[in-house]
């Protein structure tokens, strides 16, 4: 009977020793680490991918602000000024504009002398014309001065306008229109100079030319009445019938 306990203690203790040794062989430290070395870097796979999606989300959210367009528009405002003085110029009186037309003009009522020919009349219906000629480029100069005053108040306002337009633009796209917009008010206020000065020269340029006219009319009335053109002819004039 003792022999027989002992005999299944021996059994038994060798059953657990070779359970023992069965379960030390499953658990293996190596292939444990290295399982966790491959799920550590699986994690950091699938968070770097995770990263480039916001990334590109956030890109996408970009161009989107940076495609978006300006809802804001002063090209009309700046076109309305610069036809104000376009009319001023189209409605100038006196000695024209165009090319052809003035230069024919001018060389008929300012001539550099005037010929014997030329009756007195004509001269001094020349002389009327070339005053008339130069009041009206004076008139079409002070109101091209008084329309370009009008012009700057407004741009203060297009120029306020677009400042707050081009610092507050959520993207590329609408910082560019803002800047363009800007620009395109230099370019009008460049435009407007030059038409203010061409106003104002061709107002000085007239007077001068008159002037010079004058003095060569001056000239042949001196030049007959001294004798050197027709001849003057003296005649009785007759005062209260006497």
């Amino acid at each position: 009977m003792k022999k027989s306990l002992l005999a299944a203690a021996l059994a038994a203790s060798m059953g657990l020793a070779a359970v023992a040794q069965a379960q030390w062989i499953v658990f293996d430290p190596t292939n444990f680490t290295q399982n966790l070395l491959t799920a550590t870097r699986e994690l950091q796979q699938i968070d770097n991918q995770i990263r480039q999606l916001q990334n590109q989300a956030q890109m996408l959210l970009n161009q989107g602000r940076n495609l978006k367009s300006l809802d804001f528009n002063t090209l009309s405002r700046l076109l309305a000024m610069l036809s104000s003085t376009n009319q001023l110029i189209a409605q100038a009186q006196g000695l024209t504009f165009n090319v052809a037309q003035s230069q024919a003009t001018f060389a008929r009522l300012y001539p550099d002398a005037y010929g014997a020919s030329v009756s007195s009349d004509r001269m001094l219906q020349d002389a009327q014309e070339r005053w008339r000629d130069s009041v009206a480029a004076l008139r079409t100069a002070t109101q091209m001065q008084s329309q370009s005053a009008q012009n700057l108040l407004s741009d203060q306002g297009v120029l306020s306008d677009l400042v707050a337009q081009s610092q507050g633009a959520v993207g590329q796209l609408q910082a560019t229109q803002a800047t363009n917009q800007l620009l395109a008010l230099l370019a009008r206020q460049a435009i407007q100079a030059q038409q203010l000065t061409i106003a104002q020269d061709r107002a000085t340029a007239l007077e001068q030319a008159r002037q010079a006219a004058t003095q060569a009319r001056s000239q042949q009335v001196r030049s007959r009445f001294l004798g050197n053109g027709p001849r003057y002819t003296p005649r009785s004039v007759d005062f209260y019938g006497h």
